[in-house]
């Protein structure tokens, strides 16, 4: 497969960088990759490596303050600044790969991130894969944590909030592990902005997932810590896609394309696809 990566100046005129693998044969179709929470598109080899052998080119970009793109780690001042830099990059593939369906796949705050892209740009994409969406605030969330995170966004933007428990990304002990060693990947607590830009965005697509209407599919890990599982169980059931599919894959955690049973996950999203492609 080629391999291509180069930057561009995303929302705020901020530096993005992006990269792309190619198939060495003629492209069927496209997976634009919507990466999650203090990582980075560098991460989805699994996904690379499954599908540009069957013909997909896969896109993937470093959201603003993640990876190797500029701006303050996880700290972002309005959640449109992800959904914006998307835009832009989506208008860059589809000029890259004119006429090609392009298939949206996101993953943990990607997941919203796209889930919330699609209320208002469904019509760009053939359709969508959404992996263990962050799209539902957990119960043990109380409203006055929310409140308070509020108040932080707006006093103190820049102050740590939390953190992410690495040892749920995945059962994979070498997963982990890549991921701890990571250089690219964040570990520090989340910003309070962010973390109240991401509220208000999953409030959204939680009022607003019935107009999504493209073929789904959402694939969830069971034993997921870091998203709350029924939140891939809510965007099914809101989504009024008469095409879609949800799938729960028993005692998985959080990444389902990096888990021992990755082969099995993948497999479902490549048939699903294949259907529709």
């Amino acid at each position: 497969m080629d391999h291509i990566e180069g930057t561009f100046k995303g929302a705020r005129g901020v530096e993005i960088y992006y990269q792309a693998w190619l198939p060495e044969e003629t492209v069927k179709a496209v997976l634009l990759v919507v990466h999650g929470l203090g990582e980075h598109c560098g991460r989805y080899a699994n996904v690379v490596n499954h599908f540009v052998p069957l013909g997909y080119a896969v896109y993937g970009l470093d959201h603003i303050g993640h990876g190797k793109s500029e701006g303050r780690r996880v700290f972002v001042k309005r959640f449109d600044d992800f959904t914006g830099t998307l835009a832009i990059y989506y208008d860059m593939v589809k000029g890259w790969q004119a006429g090609k369906p392009i298939i949206l796949l996101g993953h943990s705050m990607g997941g919203l991130i796209a889930s919330h892209y699609l209320l208002d740009h469904q019509a760009d994409f053939n359709c969508a894969v959404i992996s263990g969406p962050a799209v539902k605030v957990g119960d043990s969330v109380s409203r006055v944590t929310m409140i308070l995170g509020k108040i932080l966004s707006a006093l103190l933007p820049k102050v740590g909030l939390f953190a992410l428990e690495v040892d749920g990304v995945s059962r994979d002990p070498d997963v982990v592990a890549a991921y701890v060693n990571d250089p690219l990947v964040h570990h520090g607590k989340v910003t309070a902005r962010l973390a109240s830009e991401l509220l208000k965005a999953t409030q959204r697509v939680t009022a607003e997932a019935g107009t999504i209407t493209l073929p789904l599919i959402v694939v969830q890990g069971s034993e997921d810590k870091l998203v709350d599982p029924d939140g891939a169980q809510m965007l099914y059931d809101k989504a009024r896609s008469e095409d879609k599919t949800l799938t729960i894959y028993d005692g998985l955690y959080h990444e389902v394309f990096n888990e021992p049973e990755r082969a099995r996950v993948l497999g479902d999203v490549e048939t699903w696809l294949a259907a529709r492609v």
